[in-house]
């Protein structure tokens, strides 16, 4: 066996349809394009979306809202996980790099932090945002905080 002999398995392979080619084939005459119209010559297309016609769902479908395209997407991360973070490793600072080596954001990803859960943990957060609760536990708890 070598490559000039190599077959796939039988009944594996299809041969294309041929159109065009006599009456005998069943696929003469239009060549499966119909008579007359658009359609039936060449060179034609169609837009994207169109229904022959008929409304296209694009435009059928209400709109509705509004998408700034200025807004600002975080990720949140909230006080729990920040301090079962801190007392897993012994961390005397938390910042964007911990949480990215730890899995918690990804490396284009802005952080905010969030008010959820005790934080007891005595440590410098540096983040590009913080809810105002959570801003009020980490300095209660003597820690500070940083924004990028």
């Amino acid at each position: 066996m070598n490559l000039s002999n190599l077959k796939p398995a039988v009944g594996s392979t299809k041969s294309k349809k041929r159109i065009g080619r006599g009456q005998g084939s069943g696929r003469g005459g239009t060549s499966t394009r119909g008579h007359k119209g658009a359609g039936s010559r060449s060179g034609t297309s169609t837009k994207i979306g169109f229904e022959g016609g008929q409304m296209p769902l694009q435009r059928r479908v209400p709109k509705f809202g509004f998408k700034n395209i200025n807004r600002v997407e975080y990720t949140s991360v909230n006080l729990d996980v920040l301090q079962g973070l801190v007392e897993k490793h012994n961390l005397t600072s938390v910042d964007f790099e911990t949480l990215n080596v730890h899995g918690l954001v990804s490396k284009n990803d802005k952080v905010k932090i969030l008010g959820r859960g005790e934080f007891t943990a005595k440590v410098e957060v540096k983040a590009h945002a913080f809810s105002a609760s959570a801003q009020k536990a980490i300095e209660a708890a003597g820690g500070s905080i940083v924004k990028m």
